[in-house]
């Protein structure tokens, strides 16, 4: 079984996974979601890696529909649940923030419930969603937007209101009656204003006692008194009396409504935590679309302790104890290996007009690809790339790559990557890279991914490449998926000649002194150093005493690698011109059948206009018969002559004379054994089938037979004879009668045997010969049989003239 990783947090800070989340934040609705965003971990389990991938994709999938998905002004509330719980009274800001978050759930619930069936992830999120109806009805019939307790909140707080109403009117028409009176020149200004709830007027210092009352207030200068008259005392002390009352009143009401949150606070911190989910779906649909991201194929991996439980679970321990049942098969597609292939992958912090994207994979063949190249080259972006898109998948993150791409989950991401010295530990950069390895090496399995940047670095260079060869070979004995970076030729040389490992690298141009990013794997890349300082002006002679400080194996390596490359790019460039052409052929097939295509629908549009022209003669011809029919009918029942008679019936001969066409030339030739050609229609003797000739080779013949092609002797081919002229439709619908045979006609029909179809045009032109001989009646026989014949001709006497 996989389980959930506990990912390396070490691990997760160098691949700047924070700074991800820290995006992947700014696109949360409010703070819960956000909370979750931040908190975010990679999973190692592959159903819950699979399952937050569906729950993006099917964020994204709604994002797509709407245009975007709003939260509709929810709040986290969790806090005044917690207050409401203690015993505190909600204020009305906060309670209406409680009812405008039970209405966010509401709309959302119902808005994603027409999408249950495509989007059945996010509706189960909803369905957890609380939307306590009758909590949110009390609050908004209490309190309104502007978070105001409202008259109607209760009848007492109603009935107090307006009584405060008719007291306040009573003190401003006392203190108007003193505005208007000859106190108003004691006055320093003719208005009226309030201190701690008492109206008062302002009086000018010097007449103080003109105007009795109570001062409540002096100003900064000490030149006005704020006084309130002794007339409007009482008055005011009915105001303050209800103002109190008023307070009381608004406090009871909120009181009772903190009541019912803390009454209902499981429900509405499951409600946040529901709407939180969902804000992190959308959160995640929103920043795949910001990246261009798609969802990777993911791909399950049966491991070698897999395996090894199998064989354990069939070996019974002892003859006494039964054997233990064997772990239950998975049933999902099966690899290899853990593994990971990331198509057009770019790293999602770079500037994405910028970065250079790369195509890097790890094959079933092999388990560690060593990444070289030239410092500033893209080697440790390219690991980075890696590492972050694998922990982005297992998080339930689209990643910034192409359709393609896969991964198989690991259970633990490992990275060593970068100068990690430590002056306060008094590490080395050496010492710090290997204390890292080491736990890497203590934690790592067979269905981990570990990243190394320049292992062996930072110390002598032979020592350094023999304790990385130790460690890479070590990490290929466990099957651990590793991908590293390297300068070290011995490591090129182990990674070539090892199976299990394969070499890759990263371009540079020599001419611009600039890499290309470009990541070639299967070949090693050259360090390019002397190449880059001769393009830099290092002087000739000196760079001739380095290359003889050179062993003869690193010349000879370096060669090699500039052979492989070169070989490799003769490769590519004549695959490239191959597919060209095969392009260029594919194109000029579909030409040709589009050609055929467009042939065909002429000849089927020529051959349906004259279907219908001879539909319509026929039509016409049909008419005129008819029509004389209904002559000939006439003629007998007033008697006519038979010179009248013979003149009808040379009349519908010249008709029947008009309408037989022409014999049509046959559709093919009829071409002899020796004219055969490509395109002649044959039958084949030995197979008694049709077809076309499509080859000919001397006394061998290639016939398109059907779907299939045959190759036969053309002595055994039969040329197709031209078809005889096809009787026109309307030639057997015309039966002329001489009327010198009216009198053979019989008094019976038997239809016995015969089709409907024919049966019933015996039938019409029986009873019109029958008519003009003069006979009283006939007798028809149908017999039984299925019984169709019967029916049809009945149906047919039923409505017949005669």
């Amino acid at each position: 079984m996989w389980c959930v990783a506990l990912m390396n947090a070490k691990s997760l800070r160098v691949l700047e996974f924070g700074k991800v989340l820290h995006l992947l934040a700014e696109y949360t609705a409010f703070s819960a979601g956000r909370e979750l965003a931040l908190a975010l971990t990679p999973t190692g389990d592959f159903d819950e890696v699979a399952r937050r991938q569906r729950e993006t994709s099917e964020a994204k999938d709604w994002i797509a529909r709407k245009g975007d998905v709003s939260l509709g002004g929810a709040r986290d509330i969790r806090g005044h649940v917690r207050h409401a719980q203690i015993g505190a009274v909600l204020q009305p800001s906060e309670l209406l923030e409680v009812s405008d978050t039970l209405r966010a759930a509401r709309y959302l619930r119902k808005d994603i419930e027409r999408l249950e069936v495509k989007l059945p992830l996010l509706y189960g999120i909803t369905r957890r969603m609380s939307e306590l109806p009758d909590l949110s009805q009390a609050i908004t019939q209490a309190i309104n937007d502007a978070a105001e307790v409202v008259d109607s909140a209760s009848p007492d707080l109603a009935r107090i209101r307006r009584e405060l109403s008719i007291a306040r009117a009573q003190v401003m028409e006392r203190i108007n009656r003193i505005l208007n009176s000859e106190a108003r020149k004691y006055l320093q200004e003719a208005l009226v204003t309030e201190r701690d709830g008492r109206f008062v007027v302002p009086i000018k210092a010097d007449f103080k006692g003109r105007i009795p009352g109570l001062v409540h207030d002096v100003s900064a200068s000490g030149a006005t008194l704020f006084v309130e008259p002794l007339a409007v005392v009482e008055a005011g002390n009915r105001v303050r009396q209800l103002l109190s009352e008023e307070q009381r009143e608004i406090e009871r009401i909120l009181r009772e409504l903190s009541g019912l949150v803390a009454d209902r606070a499981d429900a509405l911190n499951e409600t946040v935590m529901a709407m939180a989910e969902l804000d992190l779906a959308l959160a995640k649909g929103r920043y795949s679309f910001a990246i261009k991201a798609i969802a990777p194929e993911l791909m399950r991996v049966r491991t070698r302790s897999f395996e090894d439980k199998r064989k354990a679970a069939r070996k019974p321990k002892s003859d006494e104890e039964p054997t233990e049942t064997p772990p239950k098969e998975p049933e999902y597609p099966l690899v290899n290996a853990p593994r990971f292939k990331f198509v057009r992958a770019r790293h999602p912090l770079l500037d994405p007009t910028k970065v250079v994207p790369i195509d890097i994979y790890n094959g079933e063949d092999f388990r560690i690809l060593l990444i070289t190249g030239p410092n500033t080259g893209g080697k440790t972006v390219a690991l980075k790339t890696v590492g972050l898109l694998t922990v982005m998948t297992q998080a339930g993150l689209h990643i910034p790559a192409a359709e393609g791409s896969l991964i198989t989950p690991f259970s633990g991401v490992y990275a060593d990557i970068g100068d990690e010295q430590s002056i306060e530990q008094s590490l080395s950069t050496f010492s710090s890279h290997m204390s890292n390895i080491i736990e890497i090496l203590r934690q790592s399995d067979a269905r981990s991914l570990v990243l190394l940047d320049e292992l062996g670095a930072g110390t002598d260079p032979v020592e350094g490449s023999a304790l990385a060869r130790a460690i890479l070979e070590t990490l290929l004995e466990r099957r651990v998926t590793v991908v590293g970076t390297t300068h070290y030729s011995e490591l090129k040389a182990f990674a070539y000649g090892t199976p299990g490992v394969v070499n890759s690298s990263v371009e540079f141009d020599i001419n611009t002194l600039s890499p290309t990013y470009e990541l070639t794997i299967g070949l090693p890349g050259r360090s390019n150093a002397f190449a880059i300082a001769e393009r830099l002006g290092l002087s000739f002679a000196i760079l001739e005493r380095a290359r003889k400080w050179l062993t003869e194996a690193d010349v000879a390596m370096e060669d090699m690698l500039g052979d492989i490359k070169t070989a490799r790019e003769a490769t590519f460039a004549a695959r490239a011109d191959a597919e060209k052409r095969q392009r260029e052929i594919t194109e000029a097939e579909t030409a040709l059948k589009k050609r055929l295509a467009e042939a065909e629908r002429e000849r089927v549009e020529i051959l349906n206009r004259a279907r219908q022209e001879a539909e319509a003669e026929l039509n016409r011809v049909r008419e005129e018969l008819k029509e004389l029919r209904n002559e000939l009918r006439r003629a007998r029942k007033e008697l006519a002559t038979p010179t009248q008679v013979n003149a009808l019936m040379d009349r519908v001969e010249q008709l029947a004379d008009d309408v037989v066409p022409e014999t049509p030339p046959p559709a093919f030739g009829a071409p002899r054994l020796e004219e055969l050609v490509l395109g002649s229609q044959v039958r084949v003797a030995s197979l008694n089938a049709m077809g076309e000739v499509i080859s000919l080779n001397g006394a061998q013949a290639e016939v398109q037979v059907g779907a299939l092609r045959v190759r036969v002797p053309v002595t055994s081919l039969e040329p197709l004879v031209p078809t005889a002229a096809p009787r026109a439709r309307y030639e057997q619908d015309i039966r002329v009668t001489p009327a010198n045979d009216l009198s053979a006609v019989g008094v019976e029909l038997d239809l016995r045997g015969e089709r409907a179809e024919d049966a019933l045009r015996r039938v019409e032109d029986y009873l019109d010969d029958a008519y003009l001989a003069g006979l009283a009646r006939v007798r028809i026989i149908h017999g039984k049989g299925t019984g169709a014949l019967r029916k049809a001709t009945r149906e047919l006497l039923s409505s017949h003239p005669l």
